[in-house]
């Protein structure tokens, strides 16, 4: 099977993509270390499509645990363009209730042991994380989700801890009062990475709880969790088909595939070439390596 353009990857409560024909899997080695797991490949709508289960089948990986890295330089190993995150949140506003849906088009960082760069080792990038989320891919999930009939909120902040322990009642207050949208464990690295990769990225945030600071609601549980996501299971793989569809159909263009082009500051000629063989589909094409470096 030839390239993927999009890629899809499944958080708490998604782990196969029922409707993908064509399967075959993929174990790839990266100089990132290894993914999650193998990637699925197949057909969705016409489209070949990558999907990658955040946390291993069988929800093996703990949030701190996911090599983001390696899951993102395999999906742009396997050419992927467009890559949409299936994640499960808390709420942090009445308004988004469990079973609602968000598309944020910010995330706030509160991570402490998690690697999101690519770069280093003598090849330095700074790319730009102003607006994180690919406007393109944003509005076509919600589009999507709308037409698979899910209440929809677009926009917000996603915000990352790190876990895997849910918020205290303090944190939980404290995080409010800051005016973010949604809480989770997991996508803000993949942001940051899919960006320096030239992917253009999104969330669709499954609500499934409102953490605890509701007075009324109980606290946030796994057992709670699972019951929300074993309801929107359907809603998120329909989501998705139809977002395959609507980026076959329209092939949207979008800033975030050029987003290395003025990043990079440093000199080609002093970066060690291990750095540069390792980091070669990232930037071969601005370093002038197509083919490698003579």
């Amino acid at each position: 099977m030839g390239e993927s353009r999009i890629g899809v990857i499944g958080g708490s409560g998604l782990y196969v993509m029922d409707e993908l024909t064509a399967l075959e899997e993929r174990r790839l080695q990266t100089p990132f270390g290894d993914p999650s797991d193998a990637y699925v490949l197949g057909e969705l709508e016409g489209e070949r499509v990558a999907f990658l289960p955040r946390h291993g089948r069988g929800h093996r990986l703990l949030p701190t645990e996911i090599n983001s890295r390696a899951n993102l330089f395999g999906f742009k190993m396997l050419g992927v363009e467009w890559l949409i995150s299936i994640s499960a949140v808390g709420s942090m506003k009445e308004a988004y209730a469990p079973t609602h849906v968000v598309v944020p088009d910010q995330f706030f960082d509160r991570t402490r042991h998690r690697p999101d760069t690519f770069f280093g080792d003598g090849l330095v990038a700074h790319v730009s994380m102003a607006d994180p989320v690919s406007p393109a891919l944003a509005a076509i999930l919600a589009e999507a989700a709308g037409a698979a009939g899910a209440t929809v909120h677009r926009g917000g902040t996603y915000l990352c801890i790190e876990g895997p322990q849910f918020s205290t009642r303090a944190e939980s207050h404290i995080f409010r009062s800051w005016g973010v949208d949604v809480i989770g464990m997991t996508n803000v690295q993949e942001a940051r990475l899919a960006r320096e990769a030239e992917i253009c990225y999104a969330t669709l945030a499954m609500v499934t709880d409102y953490d605890c600071w509701h007075e009324t609601e109980e606290a946030v549980s796994v057992e709670a969790v699972l019951g929300v996501l074993r309801a929107n299971s359907r809603l998120a793989q329909d989501t998705i088909r139809r977002a395959v569809g609507m980026l076959a159909e329209r092939r949207p263009d979008c800033e975030c595939a050029d987003a290395l082009r003025l990043a990079i500051l440093s000199d080609p000629a002093a970066v060690p070439e291990a750095t540069l063989g390792k980091l070669g589909p990232l930037v071969d094409k601005y370093l002038g390596r197509q083919g490698g470096k003579d």
